[in-house]
Parts: C-alpha cells; structure tokens; sequence
C-alpha cells in the first residue's frame, strides 16, 4: 500500500494538467482532477467523457493534459478505458510492455449518473482494474445547467425551474455511490477538494487495489450553483460539515466515514450562498427546507449504523 502524502511532498510533484485552460473562473472540476494525478505514484492512462473538462482541457490541437488521454462520447468512457486496459494487460502478457500503468476514467455526473451508467456499470461487473472518478457538480453545466439525477432536491435548474408552482427539482438525487457499492467492487468513495489528505488517501488506496473502483468527488460549479467564483472549496467543505456530502469508503463491503465532522452545521449553512437554492428561503417554503434537513440527517444516521455494523 502506497504510503501517505504530506502537502510538503505534494508540493514537488508536476502537475499533470496545465495552467491556460478554459474552465471557468473557480470551477472546482480542475482541483479536483490536479489533486487526483498529484495523488498517483503510476503513470496514468485517462479516458474522459464529453462534458465542461474535457471541452475546456481540450480544443482543437491543444490540450492542458500532461498524460495520455482520450476524448470519447458522453455516454462510453468507463467502456473505452475498459477496453485500453484489456489492450494492455494482453500486451503485458505477450512481454512487450513491463511498465505499471493504471487507467483512470473521468466523467461530470450527468455523463456519469445518467448518460454513462450503462458502460460503467458493465465495467465494474466485468471487474477491469480501473477507476472511475466522477466529478460531481449536480446538473448538466456544459449544455445549460438542466437538472441530472445528481441534483439535489429543490435546486433550481433551466429545466426544472423554480417558480410559483414547483419549488425547483422535486425529485432526491441519485445515490450513486452506493450503487457502485452495490456492484460488489472492492473500492467505493466519496471525497471533496476540501479536504484533500482524505481524498489523496483514497486515490493511493484505489489505485494500489486490483479491480474496479469508483470514487464520487463534489465539484462546485459557481455558474450553476450561482455562489461566488472564489467559494469552490468553502462550499465543498460546508457539503461536508453539514452531511449533505458525507466522507466515507466501501472496502470489500465494509463501510468506514473517513471524516466525521467536530460539529454538524445545520444544512441551511451549504444552501444559502447558492442562488439556485435562494427561493427554499422564502416563508412558504420553510416546510421544504424542514424537510431537506430531516433527510440528511436520517441518512446521516442511516450510515453512521452502517459503519457501527461492521465495527462491531
């Protein structure tokens, strides 16, 4: 098992996506992919679906990419790594490569949840050694700010917009991260920016585990979110602090929080820097806001008796 990191150490390492590329101004999506190839002692091979990384890393002959790596639809990146890491293990196989390479597949939520989960969840049941890693910015960015099965309930996107009516999205996100749980693979996670020895932690784990992983990172994304270009890591660590982004892993089934915060902010405190949260704050809407923090709470719960389960 590779050994932890210090920031120190961190600090020395190239960083393996340049500066100079198009994302916006405090998109948590960069910092999350730098903080991820940091992480790794191995060359990597990276597949990323069509979404705002891979459009803004990569125009016409430039690309902000240090390391290999293929621009494939929406719908196929977990596909498209699979089959460059069949390629190589039959080519390390036939001895014409001896190089430890792992294969990393990136892609937004909607091309993760939504458009993508067929190729991923082929890929983690056939059990290639890969991971995945969603950034998770909660709606369709790249295209318009539409919801996905990732945004939460009550937030307000173009196609689910909040008005007199419908109070923003009515439906809960998807719980995807236990869905890959689900898949029997020996590595899930969720991670954030924020805390960035927890997620460095967990990128060394996956990459020193055969098999497949998948690992959720929350990814700010101020012009949909409508927060300020400089607040990516204070709303990703408040996602934290408030349990509406939990820290924790699956390791061969067993559950464990990796960061359990000193002191539960109520949710209100993620929500009301978010403009597309901002009409949960009018009086008649008090129910719905209620209603939010009794579901993080209860989930909250519901995984603090999953973790107990296994320590016991």
């Amino acid at each position: 098992m590779a050994k932890a990191l210090t920031l120190k150490e961190l600090s020395k390492k190239e960083v393996l996506i340049s500066p100079g590329h198009r994302m916006c101004a405090g998109c948590g999506a960069p910092t999350v992919v730098k903080m991820v190839l940091l992480a790794s002692d191995y060359p990597i091979i990276a597949a990323n679906a069509t979404g705002c990384l891979e459009v803004s890393t990569c125009i016409s002959d430039y690309t902000a990419w240090k390391i290999p790596w293929i621009h494939n639809a929406f719908e196929n990146a977990a596909a498209t790594i699979s089959g460059v890491e069949t390629m190589y293990r039959s080519l390390k196989k036939q001895g014409k490569i001896d190089k430890e390479i792992k294969f990393i597949a990136f892609g937004g939520d909607g091309g993760t949840y939504d458009i993508g989960i067929q190729s991923l969840s082929g890929a983690m049941e056939r059990g290639h050694d890969m991971l995945y890693i969603c950034y998770d910015n909660e709606a369709y960015m790249n295209t318009g700010i539409q919801r996905s099965s990732a945004t939460p309930y009550g937030a307000d996107t173009t196609t689910r917009p909040a008005g007199s009516v419908v109070p923003g999205k009515t439906e809960q996100r998807k719980n995807l991260t236990k869905i890959m749980a689900a898949h029997n693979i020996p590595f899930a996670a969720q991670a954030s920016p924020s805390h960035w020895s927890d997620l460095v932690k967990k990128v060394r784990k996956a990459l020193d585990i055969t098999g497949p992983k998948f690992m959720n990172i929350i990814s700010p994304c101020n012009r949909g979110w409508r927060s300020r270009t400089d607040d990516s890591i204070l709303l990703s660590r408040l996602a934290v602090e408030t349990c509406f982004w939990p820290l924790y892993e699956i390791e061969n089934g067993i559950t464990k929080i990796t960061v359990k915060p000193k002191e539960k902010k109520p949710v209100i405190d993620f929500l009301k820097p978010q403009g597309r949260f901002k009409h949960l704050f009018k009086p008649e809407n008090e129910a719905l806001l209620a209603g939010i923090q009794a579901d993080i709470d209860r989930e909250w719960e519901r995984l603090q008796k999953e973790e107990a389960c296994f320590a016991s």
